[in-house]
């Protein structure tokens, strides 16, 4: 969004599992639902969609990118910010499946699954957030470690802040291994500026400045 945390409370830590936009949540904002009704706007070029995507593919959402290639993706980045639609909180566009496939902090989709220690232990499969009508998140981390396959799942509710800026309070996250499943954490919460979104690619920009590149499933 323009990407960035156990059951009986089984702690593992402190650091939220699927973003490190993360911090515990004290007061909830009313709700206010997107409009079905897309807003006016000038369609980016093409070769800048797939410019930006042609820089983060095969990066491992961006832990493989060298330090320049960040500066590119977020050139490229600031130029598709340009053709943003007006009120894209407001747009259809926003809904859907939607792969992480950047995020210029590492830590921020993914918490201590996506650290330098946590990607040794866990193999990060997919990560995936689903953007239901009216107002519901839905965020996924698929993983393995040890053959064993994984999920840590979180869902949550999207209120609009303002025209671009969206908050979502999730509640606590879920971690499934194998057969084994459980709550850990209490809730959380995360606001995010969409800068750019079409029929193939969302760009955000987290309150403490990672830009996140989506691209639709």
């Amino acid at each position: 969004m323009a990407v960035s945390a156990p059951p009986s409370c089984v702690r593992i830590s402190s650091t939220p599992p699927l973003t490190a936009l993360y911090r515990p949540c004290r007061r909830r904002v009313p709700s206010v639902r997107c409009s079905l009704a897309a807003a006016p706007g000038v369609r980016a070029p093409a070769e800048l969609v797939d410019s930006i995507l042609s820089k983060v593919r095969g990066t491992d959402r961006r832990v493989l990118l060298p330090k320049e290639g960040h500066q590119e993706v977020a050139d490229a980045a600031l130029q598709l910010g340009k053709y943003c639609i007006d009120e894209p909180v407001k747009s259809p566009l926003i809904f859907g499946d939607w792969e992480v496939v950047y995020c210029s902090v590492p830590t921020s989709p993914g918490g201590i699954y996506r650290t330098p220690l946590g990607r040794l232990v866990f193999k990060t499969n997919d990560m995936v957030q689903v953007v239901e009508a009216p107002d519901i998140v839905r965020n996924r981390l698929s993983l393995s470690i040890f053959g064993l396959d994984g999920a840590v799942s979180l869902k949550g509710k999207l209120n609009a802040l303002d025209s671009k800026w969206i908050q979502v309070i999730f509640e606590p996250p879920e971690l499934k291994l194998g057969s084994l499943g459980f709550r850990y954490g209490g809730e959380s919460e995360v606001k995010l500026e969409i800068t750019y979104v079409d029929e193939k690619i969302r760009l955000g920009k987290g309150s403490r400045g990672s830009l996140f590149v989506f691209l639709r499933q």
